[in-house]
């Protein structure tokens, strides 16, 4: 054997010992590496924790499959990205990608049953063989895990978005909405809320969307102040077993004794959200002969609470330009929009979690917010247009107040603060005073802690427009679906969340789309460079190589 086969025989050895050892490295050790400048396929701790608990084999049907426009070619591959970057960590997370319209035999009965389930299409249009027409996609997926399943919504439709915005906005939401849903089919150990009831609170059939979407998450109980009227610290050690109090459109005043159980929960560490009409109106009350009704301020006894903790509820109607319209009855009893400026719809500034990436959220009689100056930190989550004014209280309200034609340069009075984020450490409403009943160790000082105080108690009634139930959440005359309910859950996730999920909405991903007036502008331009470039490129190395290689061997 001659020394040069040796050496070769003694190259190939060492090669495959490498190859041998880098697999049984790689076996041992997982690493991947993300070399996108926005880091699009890092994974949070928080998606990799609860990746983590994937036990059991997860499937996840995706319905994003056929042929599509560019921007939603787009989605449906960051989709896939994403959720293979999942099956990386976990061999449990299996995921296919189905055409609902791919078999026309079945096609209709396949979209019929994804929509009975909630999965509602979106509507693009398509150029096939030079004819344009409407193709509904279904930009869904189903996450189920044995006999459980969650349906997951990977398109962000915001009223006001180009479809580019929007498309951007999904790829962004894509790891929270598959790690949400994984949340939702793992978790085991739930924190408990308490749904506050005594004092005139929202009826629960307005709430029922609301609480079942909680309960995904958290372990709900109703909850009375007044239960046990002869043993008042008793009910606020049972208060205190809850992480969180929901106090949803009260309508009767709060004793002292009931303020004081909910004063000290919160300087304990109890998470609260108040929704909260301080005007007495509604649309029921305008169900007379005159169609009018005086809208007078409601007396909760809460507002010495408020003002302690840094914001004030003040008794005024918001009147905006940008708002929803409400039904009414004509002579021959058909429906007809009526332009109806206390119902303002909030376009969200994204300035928080909590709002961020969400749709419109619509309101209804909401009251005017200040914030006040103390040692807690305000976060404004909601706010109407400056388009809007302030009405006092009392004032007549009528359903045909607003059918003349409106004086617009009176709306001047800019943002109105709705819904504002309390954090910090709470000072106690009752320090100072005399304490309605005793309890050991009462805190004039609370820790840190949060609250949300929302100037509408009808925001959580989002699937109810004018008292009347909502087809799939869809608005007749505005043709939205409001985003309240992302909303809501959100401001729930925040106040709970320990783990860190809510933030994962922070995550901003920049897709490089093409911006279609500039191709439209700069087409001939844009195919020169595109496919004429790269043909006179690839005619110029021909050229140069066939010279080169004449010149050596000639």
């Amino acid at each position: 054997m001659t020394s040069y086969t040796k050496n070769n025989i003694k190259k190939l050895l060492i090669t495959v010992v490498i190859i041998v050892i880098l697999n049984i490295l790689g076996n041992q050790f997982f690493k991947r590496f993300d070399l996108t400048s926005d880091n699009r396929y890092t994974l949070s701790e928080t998606t990799l924790n609860t990746l983590k608990n994937v036990k059991d084999p997860l499937i996840i049907d995706v319905f994003l499959e056929g042929e599509f426009p560019a921007q939603f070619k787009r989605l449906q591959s960051e989709t896939r990205q994403i959720l293979e970057e999942f099956k990386a960590y976990n061999e449990n997370i299996i995921f296919n990608f189905n055409d609902p319209l791919a078999d026309a035999a079945t096609a209709e009965q396949y979209t019929t049953e994804l929509m009975s389930i909630g999965l509602t299409p979106t509507n693009i249009n398509q150029n096939v063989k030079g004819k344009k027409s409407l193709t509904p996609i279904f930009p869904w997926a189903i996450a189920n895990v044995g006999q459980k399943s969650v349906a997951v919504p990977l398109l962000v439709n915001n009223f006001g978005n180009k479809p580019d915005q929007n498309i951007n906005q999904s790829v962004q939401l894509l790891e929270f909405a598959f790690t949400d849903a994984i949340t939702k089919l793992t978790n085991t150990a739930k924190k408990k809320i308490a749904i506050l009831k005594g004092n005139g609170e929202m009826q629960d059939k307005y709430l029922a969307d609301f609480l079942l979407s909680t309960k995904e998450y958290y372990a709900l109980g109703e909850f009375n102040l007044d239960s046990l009227k002869n043993d008042l610290p008793k009910v606020l050690e049972n208060l205190k077993r809850f992480d969180a109090a929901i106090i949803a459109k009260p309508t009767e005043a709060f004793s002292d004794e009931e303020k004081y159980i909910l004063d000290q929960y919160i300087m304990n560490g109890g998470k609260t959200i108040w929704l909260i009409d301080q005007v007495n109106i509604d649309l029921d009350h305008l169900q007379n002969e005159e169609q009018m009704s005086l809208a007078t301020a409601n007396n909760l006894n809460i507002d010495d609470m408020f003002f302690k903790y840094g914001v004030r509820i003040n008794p005024r109607l918001v009147q905006d330009l940008l708002s929803t319209p409400i039904t009414a009855k004509s002579a021959e009893g058909a429906d007809f929009p009526i332009d109806w400026l206390y119902s303002p719809i909030l376009k969200s500034e994204e300035n928080h979690p909590i709002n961020k990436n969400i749709n419109l959220v619509k309101m209804e009689f909401a009251n005017q917010i200040d914030t006040l100056k103390n040692n807690i930190k305000k976060t404004v989550l909601l706010k109407t247009s400056p388009q809007s004014r302030v009405v006092g209280t009392p004032v007549l309200v009528g359903l045909n107040q607003f059918m003349q034609e409106l004086d617009e340069s009176v709306f001047n009075s800019g943002n109105q603060i709705t819904g504002a984020l309390l954090e910090g450490n709470f000072t106690s409403a009752f320090k100072n005073r005399v304490k309605p009943f005793s309890i050991p160790k009462p805190a004039d000082d609370g820790v840190p802690n949060k609250m949300i105080v929302i100037a509408d108690g009808d925001i959580v009634n989002y699937n109810y427009v004018n008292k009347k139930p909502l087809v799939n959440g869809l608005d007749q005359w505005t043709q939205q679906v409001y985003g309240n309910k992302d909303f809501m859950m959100n401001c729930v996730n925040y106040l709970l969340d320990d783990n860190g999920l809510i933030n994962i909405r922070s995550k901003n991903i920049e897709l490089p789309l093409l911006d279609d007036q500039k191709v439209a502008d700069n087409y001939t331009f844009s195919q020169i460079i595109t496919v004429g470039l790269p043909i006179i490129l690839l005619g110029i190395f021909g050229l140069v190589f066939t010279f080169l290689r004449k010149k050596k061997y000639s």
